[in-house]
């Protein structure tokens, strides 16, 4: 499928060779998709050091842009800084099948691990515009297929995993990735982004600056502003923009709880990049985390008995001072990653009879021809 880059967009930055979160050394993602009869979604699973590496701990932080979503596990995370398991993100409605299938993949597969506590982070956003939400559609296999699956290197996008059935800037949305290389002194870190986008409304929708949504000939069935009338025709009875943004950020720099928090606050900018103003019915929530073996080891360590002076930890990390090259990298990801999302999603036929049409790829060739 066509890029963001395929269509000239002027994007800043160096990516990786995927331009995807799974540029990030050990990081790996796998998809499942359900699109058989009323089931218009899915799972997505982010594994941040692999399918070995779970219940080995990474630095990780979490922000909150509107709170009007869900992101499990978010109150151990800001407490500790301490992300051990894999992220998954799904529908609205199937946040508590995916939580208890990952507790009982990862008590299958790491029972040492399971043997203490779990904690796993699940995300959400609603897709019940073209899915049966209250199908009960996505089942324990297709999240231990999710997990399974899981690998790194190039990324589908689009209508694929949790992101099938959702919408963005009232066109068809989805699952998008984006990386970027980040030079500090001798060395080379990554900065990897996936996101589920579902937010915005049309007439916000910037590509580069430029005001594409307002004057797009895709139709626009989610536009409708008259509540009764949606209800009238059988459509949510829900404003155009409702939806929600996951965004995940991982970085192979060693960050401290702090910083990867400072991360998380500059995703918004990304996302003001493409349009949105953030609206009350978005839940906009964002996790991200270090797999810095210097930045995990102060997490990994848990000292338990009398404290002995050999308990004390010492950590490298990035310096503030240094911090703005990753802030950058940050937005710049988040920027492409939407338009990724929107650029490999393909038109979408859903429950009821609801549609959703795909970003024109011709309206965007020609905003940027030369």
């Amino acid at each position: 499928m066509p890029r963001a880059r395929d269509l000239n967009i002027p994007l800043d930055g160096t990516p990786g060779p995927n331009n995807a979160i799974t540029d990030v050394p050990g990081v790996e993602v796998g998809y499942t998709t359900l699109t058989s009869g009323g089931a218009k979604t899915g799972v997505t699973a982010i594994l941040p050091r692999g399918k070995t590496g779970v219940g080995k701990a990474c630095t990780a932080a979490t922000f909150s842009f509107n709170g009007n979503g869900e992101l499990t596990g978010r109150s151990m995370i800001d407490e500790a800084g301490v992300l051990a398991l894999p992220i998954l993100i799904t529908n609205s409605h199937s946040v508590g099948a995916v939580h208890r299938a990952c507790d009982l993949w990862v008590a299958k597969h790491f029972p040492k691990v399971a043997a203490q506590w779990m904690l796993p982070v699940v995300g959400e956003t609603w897709d019940g515009y073209l899915n049966e939400i209250n199908g009960d559609h996505v089942k324990e296999d297709h999240v231990f297929d999710a997990l399974n699956t899981a690998s790194s290197g190039p990324l589908q996008e689009g209508n694929v995993g949790g992101g099938t059935g959702m919408n963005c800037y009232s066109f068809k949305g989805g699952s998008g990735t984006s990386s970027r290389n980040v030079q500090f002194g001798t060395k080379s870190y990554t900065v990897g982004c996936l996101l589920q986008a579902n937010f915005g409304r049309r007439n916000e929708f910037k590509v580069a600056g430029r005001p594409l949504g307002k004057d797009s000939k895709a139709p626009n069935p989610m536009g409708t502003t008259d509540w009764f009338e949606r209800e009238a025709e059988g459509l949510p009875k829900v404003p155009e923009g409702s939806g929600s943004i996951i965004v995940v950020i991982a970085t192979d720099a060693p960050l401290l709880p702090g910083q990867l928090q400072a991360l998380c606050r500059r995703v918004p900018l990304g996302l003001a990049r493409t349009g949105t103003s953030g609206g009350h019915f978005s839940g906009d929530i964002f996790v991200a985390f270090s797999t810095a073996e210097s930045a995990a080891s102060i997490a990994s360590k848990m000292p338990y008995g009398p404290a002995k002076d050999e308990d004390i930890q010492t950590i490298q990390f990035v310096p503030w001072g240094h911090i703005d090259m990753f802030y950058e990298a940050v937005v710049q990801c988040v920027e492409e990653a939407v338009l990724n999302a929107m650029v490999a999603a393909e038109d979408m036929e859903g429950r009821d009879g609801h549609k959703s049409f795909a970003l024109p790829h011709g309206e965007v060739r020609e905003a940027f021809c030369t």
